[in-house]
């Protein structure tokens, strides 16, 4: 009995060992198993890391690559500007200078229209006297028969009877005004604008004439005299389609002369009269530039 006991004593003890040889190691291989599974994790997000980092320096050099791109874009583009606005200041610089010429120049084209207007009425008018001339005469020839001599009343002239030299046309004289008054020859076109006015003061045509020595005038820096003869106009031809012209250049050579207020009262007078105009338009910038307002405050 005692034997059985001690064999199965040492039965159990030899289960045990062995259970324990068996069972003792596996805490060790699973934190082993653990801790490599955890260096794997560390590697992984070590290299997910350094990803990144090369991610964002390829972003940020990509970046920089848009920025220098787009820094010389606009060198380019202020570059460019700064020649635009060399080339904008070059042309009102130019054109500033041929402004003055083309406004007489546009002025005489007007002139001239109205010239040819003038010339269409007047033939209207002839055709209208020749047609009834033509049906008087008519009546006379039907009415009674015609004399075989001439009236003793009809003569023939003759040389010792012709008329001396006759000025000439006013169509001639007011041409060759506009054509040297746009050429820059003032004197010559004074003495011809003088002549017109001189024989043939009561055309249509007379208030530009008046006008143009108002320009010349001016033009020779002679603004007492362009005031003087602009003020004729205004007086002399109350009908003339140069009224508004006349007013606004009567202000600016005032504005020479020193005359500020005087100036001032011309242009508003400009605004007043003729609205919607081009003298209205420039009348209003040259109040704008002297600072004063449009109409006059009470």
């Amino acid at each position: 009995m005692r034997m059985r006991n001690v064999a199965i004593f040492s039965a159990a003890v030899l289960a045990g060992a062995l259970a324990g040889s068996l069972v003792g190691p596996r805490p060790a291989e699973a934190v082993a198993r653990e801790l490599i599974e955890l260096q794997r994790d560390v590697t992984s997000l070590l290299q997910g890391q350094k990803d990144l980092a090369t991610q964002v320096t390829q972003d940020h050099t990509g970046m920089r690559t848009i920025v220098d791109q787009t820094n010389s874009s606009l060198g380019k583009i202020e570059g460019t500007m700064g020649s635009l606005q060399k080339s904008v200041q070059d042309v009102q610089a130019n054109s500033g200078a041929r402004l003055d010429t083309m406004s007489t120049q546009v002025q005489g084209l007007s002139d001239n229209l109205e010239e040819i207007k003038s010339r269409l009425g007047k033939l209207n008018q002839q055709l209208v006297d020749l047609q009834n001339s033509v049906q008087s005469l008519d009546a006379k020839i039907s009415g009674s028969a015609p004399s075989s001599t001439p009236a003793s009343g009809t003569a023939t002239p003759t040389a010792g009877g012709a008329a001396s030299n006759p000025a000439p046309s006013a169509d001639t004289l007011y041409s060759n005004g506009l054509r040297d008054i746009t050429s820059g020859k003032y004197d010559l076109a004074r003495s011809e604008f003088q002549d017109y006015l001189k024989y043939y003061g009561d055309t249509d045509l007379a208030s530009n004439a008046q006008f143009y020595l108002g320009e010349i005038s001016f033009k020779q820096k002679q603004y007492g005299d362009a005031v003087a003869a602009y003020e004729k106009v205004l007086t002399n031809y109350p009908k003339s389609f140069k009224l508004a012209p006349a007013r606004l250049r009567k202000g600016m050579a005032l504005i020479e002369l020193g005359q500020k207020n005087n100036a001032v009262r011309e242009f508003r007078e400009v605004v007043r009269r003729y609205p919607g105009t081009e003298e209205d338009r420039q009348a209003r910038a040259k109040l704008k530039e002297l600072g004063v307002a449009v109409t006059a405050t009470r």
